[in-house]
């Protein structure tokens, strides 16, 4: 199992992915060819993502590790980041049945009108079994593990459900939703400020989204010379000389303006898939619907996440710096901050103030999770052979996940625990359910 589980994800996603979207295709009944096409023009977005992350990484990793240097931070416990997280979680008992138990539960709870989103985004299987693992690791019950995986799995496929519609109007796509694993499981938070801020003066009836930056501040709010902006500051940070400076401050402003272009191909190769699912299920299932589940990637060419997303960075730097309880250096993971507040901008609707404020609130709550897991996650990457220095103590903010928290806590209550989720998961089907019928 471990071996076929080893070989999807050596895939990769520009392959596995377009894999799934032609069986999609051909089930919708779009044809051969169409399908192919549609698959691999998101194949080929997906391809063009990774490379704008790779430039995150290259580019701005460094210039983080020097800010870090500069100020003098010194915490316990290193951030490893995503894809070390990613690998220690499937190296694992759980990681290793994780792929086809995910599958079967998806499929099972879409046979009973539970979820409307089918997950195709494997890669970020990895959440759910990193859940399950530190479950598994405390209790010592294989079992009691991989259900806890599985309810990570039900309440990421609620969210996805319950902000599918937003994601679909700000993709421009119909039958899209977001179930990874990190993404969905702010959803809850920022869904419960955006109400707060509604009843908040200087918040309510204000839309401070990019359109509204650009009318106030002229070209100030273009995303040209955002970039601009954002790239001299963290120049200045990492103390860069003007070679470096100036290069760095080309790699931002790349990223504000490709990312958005990656984003469309990928659309446009959703959108026959869409149209294929939607005319699918108006004829055999009465308009049924049916949501596409897609790695949260898929939102970052939004202006305003990206903004505060590369906002985020130094701030979260400070935020590790001053919070009482907080014993994580940020590191691996920092460049990557646009994807820890996605679904704030989906949430807020693009709303700058809004997703600035929530996702600091986000980054403090992150940060004191991934504390929390550091002795657990440690313990995990030592025992799947994970090269670490003696004594070293290791996290990531990647794991800094509300719903693996609340999951591994109840599950210490053993079978008391498994119950009570299961109560929350029929609750959330109910409330989900509810709002969509209000829509």
């Amino acid at each position: 199992m471990s071996q076929i589980a080893n070989y999807i994800l050596s895939l990769g996603s520009t392959v596995f992915v377009p894999i799934v979207l032609i069986i999609v295709g051909l089930v919708f009944g779009l044809g051969l060819l169409k399908s192919i096409k549609a698959a691999i023009t998101v194949g080929v977005g997906l391809l063009g993502l990774n490379l704008v992350i790779g430039i995150i990484s290259n580019q701005l990793t460094p210039a983080v590790k020097l800010m870090v240097s500069r100020f003098g931070l010194h915490m316990s416990v290193i951030d490893v980041g995503s894809g070390t997280a990613a690998g220690v979680a499937f190296a694992t008992a759980v990681g290793a049945l994780i792929i086809p138990t995910t599958i079967i539960l998806n499929v099972l709870l879409l046979i009973i009108g539970a979820t409307k989103t089918m997950n195709i985004d494997v890669f970020n299987y990895s959440h759910y079994a990193l859940t399950g693992s530190v479950v598994y690791l405390i209790s010592g019950n294989l079992l009691l593990g991989m259900i806890a995986a599985c309810f990570h799995c039900t309440f990421s496929l609620l969210s996805a459900d319950y902000t599918a519609k937003r994601v679909q109007n700000i993709m421009g796509v119909e039958g899209i939703s977001i179930p990874q694993g990190y993404a969905s499981s702010t959803v809850p938070l920022y869904a419960l400020l955006d109400k707060l801020y509604d009843k908040i003066p200087f918040f309510k009836n204000k839309n401070m989204d990019i359109k509204f930056v650009q009318k106030k501040f002229g070209m100030v709010g273009d995303p040209v010379i955002i970039g601009i902006v954002l790239g001299i500051i963290f120049g200045l940070l990492a103390g860069y000389n003007f070679k470096d400076a100036s290069n760095l401050v080309i790699a931002v402003t790349g990223i504000m303006i490709l990312f958005p272009r990656m984003i469309k191909i990928i659309v446009e190769g959703l959108l026959d898939i869409s149209d294929a699912a939607k005319n699918f299920f108006n004829t055999r299932f009465k308009g049924k619907e049916f949501y596409i589940g897609l790695d949260s990637a898929v939102t970052l060419g939004h202006p305003t996440t990206m903004t505060i997303g590369i906002l985020l960075i130094p701030i979260t730097l400070l935020i590790a710096a001053i919070l009482p309880g907080n014993t994580v250096l940020p590191l691996a993971d920092l460049a990557f901050m646009p994807f820890f507040i996605c679904m704030a901008t989906i949430l807020h609707k693009g709303d700058m103030l809004r997703t600035l404020v929530s996702s600091i609130i986000n980054i403090i709550i992150v940060l004191l999770i991934a504390s929390f897991f550091s002795p657990y996650f440690t313990a995990l990457a030592i025992s799947g052979k994970f090269n670490l220095a003696s004594g070293s103590k290791v996290s990531a903010l990647y794991i800094g996940n509300v719903f693996d928290f609340v999951i591994t806590q109840l599950s210490r209550l053993g079978y008391i625990g498994i119950i009570v989720l299961l109560l929350l998961s029929v609750a959330g089907v109910i409330f989900v359910r509810k709002k969509a019928l209000n829509e």
